[in-house]
């Protein structure tokens, strides 16, 4: 039997997938993540969240996912301070976003969305330049890497 909890978790990555369909095509034609997007689904995410542990009063999946948002986030964060050139402040602000989903799945999915970003993204890379469409100092949109990972996190963790 499908519960409420089931038909609003359903309709929660419904809603995701068509953000992170948007993000994706907004990221990949103009390499920026835009906050009136990221950020209000975040703010949504965060409400989802809270009313899921009122509801069923499970809190270690919040901590779960408080955690994976503070970790992934605070990951993306260090790698902005160490280069400015790469991570943007939109890919932390994704970051939290993602890592609060995949730390809602588990740790597994958290650890295969954050993992797959950096190897799909890398792979990409290398194509482009063994096809001499880009060089090392080339930039390359990051958010829709991110997005694809934690569909693969999700998927497979």
């Amino acid at each position: 039997m499908v519960t409420l909890h089931d038909l609003i978790a359903v309709l929660a990555h419904v809603a995701l997938a068509v953000v992170g369909v948007w993000l994706l095509v907004v990221d990949a034609r103009t390499h920026r993540l835009p906050n009136r997007i990221v950020l209000p689904t975040l703010g949504a995410l965060l409400v989802l969240v809270g009313v899921e542990v009122l509801a069923t009063g499970d809190t270690a999946r919040l901590m779960r996912a408080l955690l994976g948002m503070l970790l992934l986030a605070g990951f993306y964060a260090v790698m902005r301070m160490a280069s400015r050139q790469g991570i943007g402040g939109g890919d932390v602000k994704l970051a939290a976003l993602i890592g609060l989903v995949l730390g809602w799945h588990g740790w597994q999915a958290l650890a295969i969305g954050a993992v797959s970003a950096f190897v799909l993204g890398a792979l990409y890379a290398l194509v482009l330049m063994a096809l001499r469409r880009a060089d090392r100092s080339t930039r390359i949109a990051f958010g829709p890497w991110m997005i694809i990972g934690a569909v693969l996190g999700i998927a497979i963790g």
